[in-house]
């Protein structure tokens, strides 16, 4: 572009803002729109860091209350239990994505898998409910909506008021006069964006890479770019204002509102899940083949206790230098932990083909290439969610074998057999808290910077070709505006 056509369209779009400044409309919706954006951003910012600063508080009372507890039976703290806390990403105060749904927590505890719990959605109101107001929605779903209400009478306006023969007479080209109403549009959503972006900029202090920042706020300006370009479209096919609005509104709605849900039923119906009652029954079917790990005396064991006889030389289990039942426990654990695992992929794996599916559909709508692309690079994706349920299973697992180890190193196999036998024998058949010392420290990080740019890859390109294909029309509808 000449720099005499590149000053042709500032002054367009110096022109557009002097319309918008006598607009009362204009001027209140964009009053809104930076509001909105900056309430949400600051009140989610302070919800978060608190849930963060609960959370820690909340790990460090479950630890400590693990490790205060008095001499027991090890298989005691075994059921006892021990929680897991996941403290929020950097950028999850600007988009909490499925954080909010999934739950950050995990209760850990023997012979049993727990999913994660206290998730924000499922303790609020029936207000609540219908939907937060957080950054991430602000800028994906009204965002647009605000941007149509601001340009949606760009170019159709000048073909109403009768101006637009009069500027193309006068040398601007289509192309010119439409690229300065889109400079206008753009300048809008770089005030959108700003407290978004000073926000995002924020989390670096807080241990979050630059790389992950500037992704995330080049993917929301890629994606507002594609609306500005929707708005300049329609301004530019339709001769009334009327009509511009009508179309807009309709491709919001479609969008927007209808095409995400269209896309996660599609992934729902294309990838059937078993239900969780399903789930539970083949579960306990393969369980069940297992043995009881509670009863050392169990058939499913005889092969077990063979072997340990055989190993140390001995006649029979009274005479093996450890506990037999603690033994016993412990290898219940370990195969009761594989086929637990092996269910809980099949369903994570279910999950992640879903979210794929879902995320196809950001070729025919960018509000889903966004919110991929958004809940990637903050880090509460699907992905980051399934590696926070795989380490804390990985942290279960060792925090019950540490007890077993205690049962069948700190206990003796009488002691543990007669345990019911008097108020002094149970006492007898307690280890020392001293032992209680199993608990891993926990810290859930998500994925870094590079890992998770990687990701969003496809939502990126997906953005770009929206970009492409919307430019190609306008140049086509510029060159022929009349």
């Amino acid at each position: 572009m000449s720099i005499n056509n590149f000053s042709k369209v500032v002054i367009v779009a110096k022109d557009e803002w002097r319309y918008w400044l006598r607009s009362k409309l204009a001027m209140t919706v964009l009053a809104i729109g930076l509001v909105l954006t900056l309430a949400s951003v600051i009140v989610t910012a302070i919800t978060m860091m608190e849930l963060s600063h609960t959370r820690h508080e909340l790990q460090t009372t479950s630890d400590k209350s693990f490790v205060d507890q008095p001499d027991r039976h090890p298989h005691r703290m075994v059921h006892y239990g021990h929680y897991a806390f996941r403290t929020p990403a950097p950028l999850s105060t600007l988009d909490p994505g499925i954080d909010a749904y999934t739950g950050n927590s995990i209760f850990l505890e023997g012979h049993r898998q727990n999913s994660a719990m206290f998730a924000d959605s499922r303790q609020g109101t029936a207000l609540t409910k219908l939907g937060s107001l957080t950054p991430a929605f602000i800028v994906q779903t009204l965002a647009p909506l605000l941007l149509i209400l601001i340009g949606y009478s760009g170019i159709s306006r000048e073909r109403e008021l009768q101006t637009l023969s009069y500027l193309l007479s006068q040398g601007t080209s289509g192309v010119t006069l439409i690229a300065g109403k889109g400079l206008a549009l753009l300048s809008v959503v770089g005030l959108i964006l700003t407290p978004l972006t000073v926000s995002a900029l924020f989390t670096v202090a807080a241990g979050e890479s630059l790389l992950a920042v500037v992704s995330f706020v080049v993917g929301y300006a890629l994606y507002l770019t594609v609306w500005v370009l929707l708005i300049l479209l329609a301004s530019s096919v339709f001769s009334k204002n009327s009509g511009s609005f009508t179309a807009l509104a309709f491709v919001w709605i479609l969008l927007c509102i209808v095409m995400p849900r269209v896309a996660s039923t599609s992934a729902s119906t294309a990838v059937p899940s078993a239900g969780k009652i399903e789930t539970d029954f083949a579960v306990k079917a393969q369980l069940r083949k297992l043995g009881d790990g509670h009863n050392a005396n169990d058939p499913a064991f005889m092969q077990f206790k063979q072997s340990l006889l055989n190993k140390y030389n001995v006649k029979s289990i009274d005479e093996l230098p450890i506990n037999f039942r603690g033994l016993v426990a412990s290898e219940s654990e370990a195969k009761l932990t594989n086929v637990l695992n092996k269910f809980a992929e099949q369903r994570m794996q279910a999950e992640l083909k879903q979210t794929k599916v879902s995320r196809y559909f950001g070729w025919v709508s960018p509000m889903v290439a966004i919110r991929s692309l958004s809940m990637i690079v903050v880090g509460t994706s699907i992905e980051t969610h399934h590696r926070f349920l795989r380490e804390t299973e990985q942290l279960r697992f060792d925090f019950v074998q540490g007890l077993n180890k205690v049962h069948v190193e700190k206990l003796s196999y009488q002691d543990d057999m007669n345990r019911n036998a008097s108020t002094e024998a149970t006492k007898q058949a307690r280890v020392s808290a001293q032992n209680w010392q199993v608990l891993q420290n926990f810290t859930f990080n998500v994925d870094n910077a590079q890992v998770r740019a990687q990701r969003s890859i496809p939502s990126f390109l997906q953005l770009f070709i929206w970009i492409a294909v919307l430019l190609g029309g306008i140049k086509f509808v510029g060159k022929r505006l009349l």
